[in-house]
């Protein structure tokens, strides 16, 4: 429900999905843990999921580059989930769901809190085994999956200058879609097509103030990530494990500076089965080790009462690309408590690993090809945000946020899906891609308790190759998100409705495709009540996409002939298997019954 943020579901038959920022593909998005970077490369397409909701203190998005900070991936923008502490999270928290397709999730939490030690601990699973074909094309439309993920967090307490806190997380997920007669005895097989996916994955994260004179902080990350997949008869078994320390520190040179410090390192290590790992006479394997050390500086000068300046300067040396700058710079003025405009420019950058990131390199029978040997994507952003806020005298409160923005890529990496039917051809953009729009977001709350909030985004984003401008595949034009919520306090009742608008985006066909090229306008819309008894219980009904929109085009290309056993008989154009094309959930609507209980300290 964030104004240009969009889910995206990349894949019709495993629903794996990504976030997108202002209409820029998903691993332009950088996804941290209480900072950490924990959920990228291979973890991108499925890692999202299984967070526990008990365990989430509030979510965070910024929106354009944070390289400077934050180094490789943050080129779109970033999402930090920032998780409670031990110390005010709820003793016990249980929030559980089912809707009416045969879903289920449950959400536990509890935390003990002591003099020096304190921790909470979170646990999620989610199940749904049903079989629906709501398009009637012999495949699943949702994946089947059983998810269950476990997170358990630490706090030391004692002078600032000796806490610390360290958390860990599991995750294991089976999960798989396609024919509805598939079953685990034809995974890998060309007999009836299946996608199985089976995931393993450990993180450790953890945060220490270290006593020196100055106060110091180490930041520290480390997580495996498993996958044993099969795409029909393609298989992928990956590993990859990432670690990551960082030291910052804060000091005031002046009476009127915030001065940031930090060095960073982070390793990567990658080894899969494919030709992306192999070595060059395809004797065995040669996996990937990638060191990213970099250091920065970011200083706040207040130059008066009324204006900040804030620059960094981010350098990273990736042991394979070389040396990379990102630079950043902002400026704050503040007309008014209730009038700000921000100013802000930057840098960002991004070191590409296909078959990680890309699940089209894996589905369907297309051949992938890399043209080059690939380099980091770079891009320039910039910025204008205008905050306004009024307090009408029987109105309550209401906020105007508005923003231009426009970022210039170069280099950057996209598949070409035309070029030849039965290939994916990877290679560094001949030319340069743009991402430009504006956003605008209001929220109202009124003296009754009538919350609305509700923005728009309006966005232009191309690239330049060889002289012609193309559309960004999956990037509406314009889309909007809304949220009214409105309670009842004398029946302890809450109203929520909330959805989301999208116009047409470009979608990827092929040449002579019978699938339109772009989406129809539609919307999403969602009801829920919620029932607040005694005792912190509520109970909570809902109904998602009230409406019951869903793409009723043939979304799977030849979903008959999984195997392109049969590509020659009545196939003029020769078209393949292809389960690619997709912009909204095949879903009707779902009717959902909750029920959640907080037990307070």
């Amino acid at each position: 429900m964030v104004n240009g943020v969009r889910p995206q579901l990349n894949c019709n038959i495993c629903n794996t999905g990504d976030i997108h920022i202002n209409g820029m593909e998903g691993p332009y998005t950088m996804i941290t843990i209480d900072g950490m970077p924990i959920v990228s490369g291979l973890a991108t397409v499925y890692g999202l999921s299984g967070i526990p909701n008990g365990i989430v203190e509030r979510i965070e998005v910024v929106k354009g580059p944070a390289s400077t900070l934050y180094g490789s991936e943050a080129v779109g923008g970033l999402i930090n989930i920032i998780t409670k502490s031990p110390l005010t999270a709820p003793r016990f928290f249980v929030d559980g769901f089912g809707t009416s397709i045969g879903e289920t999730n449950v959400d536990v939490a509890f935390s003990r809190a002591g003099k020096r030690v304190s921790t909470l601990v979170g646990a999620n699973y989610f199940r749904f085994n049903e079989l629906l074909d709501i398009n009637h094309d012999n495949f699943t439309d949702i994946p089947q999956q059983d998810r269950v993920s476990i997170f358990n967090k630490w706090s030391f307490t004692g002078n600032r200058e000796r806490s610390s806190s360290v958390a860990l997380r599991y995750v294991y997920e089976n999960r798989w879609g396609g024919q509805l007669n598939w079953e685990p005895r034809w995974r890998g097989t060309d007999s009836v097509y299946g996608e199985s996916i089976y995931t393993n994955r450990f993180e450790l994260l953890g945060r220490q103030h270290l006593p020196t004179r100055h106060p110091v902080t180490l930041d520290y990350s480390y997580n495996i990530h498993d996958q044993n997949s099969v795409y029909g008869t393609t298989v992928l078994l990956a590993n990859q494990q990432v670690g990551f320390g960082q030291l910052t520190t804060r000091l005031a040179p002046g009476k009127n500076q915030d001065l940031l410090m930090g060095a960073a390192l982070r390793y990567t290590r990658y080894d899969d089965n494919t030709p992306a790992t192999a070595s060059p006479d395809a004797s065995g394997n040669l996996p990937s080790h990638v060191w990213l050390p970099g250091i920065f500086v970011q200083d706040e000068i207040t130059l008066n009462a009324r204006s900040i300046l804030l620059a960094g300067l981010r350098y990273d040396y990736n042991s394979v690309h070389g040396s990379i700058f990102t630079p950043r710079l902002s400026y704050k003025y503040s007309f008014s408590a209730q009038n700000i405009l921000r100013l802000t420019t930057g840098s960002g950058y991004r070191v590409a690993n296909i078959f990680t990131e890309d699940h089209a390199a894996l589905t369907g029978a297309r051949e992938v090809v890399t043209a080059e040997n690939l380099l980091p994507e770079r891009s320039w952003n910039g910025n204008v945000n205008y905050v306004c806020k009024f307090y009408p005298r029987r109105a309550g409160f209401i906020a105007l946020d508005a923003s231009l923005f426009y970022t210039y890529f170069t280099n950057q990496i996209l598949p070409d899906y035309n070029t030849d039917p039965n290939k994916i051809i990877y290679k560094n953009l001949d030319g340069h891609a743009v991402s430009s729009g504006a956003t605008i977001n209001l929220d109202f709350n009124f003296l009754n308790g009538l919350k609305i909030i509700a923005g728009a985004t309006a966005m232009n984003v191309y690239r330049i190759e060889s002289g012609k401008r193309l559309p960004q595949l999956f990037a509406p034009p314009i889309s909007g998100t809304w949220t009214v919520t409105y309670p009842v306090v004398r029946w302890g009742l809450t109203f929520d409705y909330t959805g989301n608008l999208n116009g047409p985006m470009h979608l990827p066909v092929l040449p002579n495709d019978p699938r339109p090229e772009q989406s129809p306008w539609f919307a999403i819309h969602n009801v829920q009540i919620t029932k607040v008894f005694k005792k912190n219980l509520e109970v909570y009904l809902g109904i998602k996409n009230l409406f019951g929109f869903y793409p009723q085009e043939e979304v799977i290309l030849r979903a008959f002939d999984p195997f392109d056993k049969n590509v020659d008989v009545n196939n003029p154009y020769g078209h393949t298997f292809d389960p690619a094309y997709n912009y909204a959930p095949i879903q009707r609507q779902r009717v959902l019954l909750g029920l959640r209980w907080t037990l307070r300290k």
